[in-house]
């Protein structure tokens, strides 16, 4: 029997893939391993601890999460965010991206709207929940933001209103860096409330602005936004695999229940020991203040100095505003490129990592025209001390394109 006909063309996330090759280059020549984006930072200390404390722990936990935890997350969330979450309508997941998925995959029929730059796996995701994807391209000179024009032009376009549309809405973003203002987002939020979107609301660097001025969607639309985090960013705990989400009490009654019934039919439950250890980070002790608060400094300074000296190289980088990440945009230098044969973001990232050294992820990953001369450049590839390796990696794409240019 020939499978290949009843396959879904599902591959490889790029960013773990990208992971891999740069691991695999690494053993033989210096690779700036720009492609990944892992956080840098340790655990700290007190989480490790927890979890050391709570490792004999082993039961299954309730469905929805260990309670005390549940308590311990809307806390949290209503202090950083002003928001209303209660701990009843909170999911604990084994990461936010698989809680994304959840919210998917609950609905039987629905239509997902991303945005161009975004995520790697939400389109992968909304395929595998049988939904259809469309996109709305955003450009620097926007910073990467969709605007409230852009959402209801396409809102009054939709030949079928009755479905619901999903929205997945990432910021601080993967992989812009940029986020939204308060009045982008209240903006955002009455087109929403127009058309009756969906909205998740993927928050996961939100504790990583680099100002501490992150502001939830649910502040402005709260009937509607889905809101996801987690540990894997601001703790540090990627390998943890601890998400969160919180459901508005509209859809309490109606997604909720449905949300339960995926959860316990795939991951049963997040690891005992981690979700014990969990309460611990969203104490958000003195200790773990400091953490995060060292982490927002010493990200803007190495986001902002990258992005300057890509810029004065004739790199249009938009200045990261939280997370860890860069989207350098390479079409000052198209005829150039051309003539070297490279005409897309494939080829650009495959030229830079084969004759600099330099793994990036292509634009095509996240959702851009292949002709787009941009990429992803995660500036994580530091000991969490030392940001040298970062600026180092900077200079090999400056010496790069001075090249090109002779």
């Amino acid at each position: 029997m020939n499978l290949n006909h009843y396959l879904r063309p599902i591959q490889h996330s790029e960013t773990l893939l990208i992971n891999e090759r740069s691991a695999s280059l690494a053993q033989t020549r210096p690779i700036h391993r720009f492609g990944f984006g892992q956080s840098p930072f340790p655990v700290p200390d007190a989480l490790q601890a927890a979890l050391r404390e709570h490792a004999g722990e082993k039961a299954y936990l309730p469905v929805q999460g260990l309670p005390a935890l549940r308590q311990a997350v809307a806390q949290f969330h209503r202090t950083q965010d002003g928001v209303d979450w209660q701990p009843e309508r909170t999911l604990i997941g084994p990461g936010s991206k698989l809680l994304i998925f959840a919210v998917m995959a609950a609905f039987t029929r629905a239509e997902v709207l991303l945005i161009s730059p975004s995520w790697v796996s939400y389109e992968p995701q909304a395929h595998l929940a049988g939904h259809p994807v469309h996109r709305l391209q955003t450009t620097a000179a926007d910073h990467w933001r969709l605007s409230a024009a852009q959402l209801d032009a396409f809102c009054r376009s939709r030949t079928n209103p009755d479905v619901p549309l999903i929205l997945v809405l990432n910021y601080p973003g993967n992989p812009s860096g940029t986020s939204y203002s308060a009045d982008e987002l209240g903006a955002l939020a009455e087109v929403m409330r127009a058309h009756g979107v969906l909205v998740i609301s993927d928050e996961i660097y939100g504790m990583l602005h680099h100002k501490g001025e992150h502001r939830s969607l649910a502040q402005w639309y709260p009937e509607g936004t889905l809101v996801t985090g987690g540990l894997s960013k601001w703790c540090g705990a990627g390998g943890w695999r601890l998400g969160v989400m919180h459901v508005p009490a509209a859809l309490e009654d109606s997604l909720l229940p449905r949300l339960f019934g995926v959860a316990s039919e795939t991951w049963s439950c997040v690891a005992a020991p981690i979700q014990h250890a969990a309460i611990k980070a969203y104490e958000y002790g003195p200790d773990i203040q400091a953490f995060v608060q060292h982490q927002r400094t010493l990200l803007q300074e190495i986001g902002n100095t990258a992005a300057d000296r890509l810029n004065k190289a004739g790199i249009d980088t938009a200045a990261p505003e939280g997370g860890f990440y860069l989207f350098p945009d390479f079409g000052r230098f198209r005829t150039q490129l051309a003539q070297r044969g490279i005409n897309g973001s494939d080829t650009l990232c495959a030229a830079l990592l084969e004759e600099a050294g330099v793994a990036l992820l292509p634009g095509t990953a996240f959702g851009m025209l292949e002709e787009e001369l941009v990429a992803r450049l995660a500036y994580v590839n530091f000991d969490g001390k030392n940001p040298e390796p970062v600026y180092q990696g900077i200079q090999a794409i400056v010496d790069w394109v001075a090249k090109i240019l002779e």
